[in-house]
């Protein structure tokens, strides 16, 4: 299972998947109501023939995890995901009307 990592701002909430060795092509990112899911499988084979022996090596990796966000918050249409240098970063954000705003200050007259 890979690290991951959730931080919520007042404008998004961001997360970040340690996954080295992967492709970007090699995730899958859904989310379907307020489930965010991130899942990768990745197969490699590979072998390698010689005069009196072949060597063939295989290996599969996957995960699969699943977050709940709050529900009528994320904008779901402004979902940004890159990955670069084994790091996965998902930036969500927030609708405009859960947006945390600073305190009002209400005057006395």
């Amino acid at each position: 299972m890979p690290s991951v990592n959730i931080r919520e701002t007042a404008e998004n909430f961001e997360v970040e998947v340690a996954a080295p060795g992967m492709e970007k092509t090699d995730f899958n990112i859904r989310l379907d109501n307020n489930i965010l899911t991130i899942s990768s499988a990745k197969e490699r084979q590979e072998e390698t023939k010689e005069d009196n022996y072949t060597r063939r090596e295989f290996s599969y990796q996957s995960f699969q995890r699943s977050f709940e966000l709050p529900k009528n918050v994320v904008d779901d249409e402004g979902i940004n995901a890159r990955y670069e240098n084994g790091l996965l970063r998902l930036t969500i954000p927030k609708k405009e009307e859960a947006k945390q705003k600073a305190p009002r200050i209400i005057e006395i007259s």
